[in-house]
Order: structure tokens, then sequence, then C-alpha cells
């Protein structure tokens, strides 16, 4: 009896050691186990979003306008390029810091002369379509489509 006892005992403890082994060193394949680097880990540093060029905020929007207000290529390339240039003067503004009374009236001043420029250089019906999408805040309209129904004759 003291014998079976013995082994019962070193069959328990070998089974309670082999899985607190396994716990600690995961089989030796790496997979299992503690879940650590040896290799410390240093914090990354967040890298600040470079700030978009004029060119590169046009070239965003200008294939959402060309699809609403159906442009050719000339419309493309006069509002293309008005675009960047009031973009530029707006950037530039903002650089400057200034109190919010003179942003404000730099801006309305910026606003008129592309809406100027915009009129000038678009056909009436395109630029009030433009309008309205720059009011929308430069949201895309997705046009709905009729569902024909196909009348069947007897």
């Amino acid at each position: 009896m003291r014998v079976n006892g013995l082994i019962l005992f070193f069959l328990f403890l070998g089974l309670g050691i082999s899985a607190e082994l396994n716990a600690q060193v995961g089989y030796g394949n790496g997979y299992y186990g503690r879940q650590r680097s040896g290799i410390p880990r240093t914090p990354v540093e967040k890298k600040e979003p470079k700030p978009q060029t004029a060119e590169e905020i046009v070239a965003l929007e200008m294939p959402k306008i060309t699809e609403t207000l159906n442009l050719n290529e000339f419309e493309q390339a006069v509002v293309s390029s008005i675009l960047t240039r009031y973009v530029e003067q707006r950037i530039q503004l903002r650089l400057l810091e200034l109190s919010p009374e003179k942003m404000r009236e730099g801006l309305e001043k910026i606003q008129k002369n592309q809406q100027a420029e915009l009129k000038a250089g678009l056909p009436e019906e395109k630029f009030i379509a433009l309008e309205e999408y720059q009011k929308n805040g430069y949201k895309f309209k997705k046009k709905k489509r009729k569902k024909n129904k196909s009348k069947t004759e007897n």
C-alpha cells in the first residue's frame, strides 16, 4: 500500500511540475509560454503627419468635382489651376497667424476673388453647380437611378 501511495504521489507531482514547466518554457517552440521577446522594446515615436500642399489638396478633390460637374479637360484645367492658386493663398494666410478679424477679412477677400475667376472661366450652369457643391461642403451627391419596370403586353 505504501508503494502505491508513493507511486501516486510521484505521478501527481510529475504531472504538476510538467504543467508548470510547459507554461514557463512553452514546449520549446516559442509559440506558447510567456510571450516575451528577449529584445527590449523602445517607445515608438509618433510622426506628425506632413501637411498637404495645395496641389495635393486640389488633386484629391478634382475627381469628385469633375464627376459631379461633368467637366471637360479644358474646364478641369481651369478649375484646377484656380483652386490651387487660392488654396495656396489660404494656406499662406493661416501660416501668418493673424487676428481672427483680419483672418476672416482675408479669407472673404480670397473667396470673392476665387468666385470671380471661376465665374469668368466656367459656363454659367457649371459655375452655379460648383457653387452649390462648395456650399454643401464638397459632399458628393449620388444620382438616383429610376427603376424601369418593363410591362409585358399580352
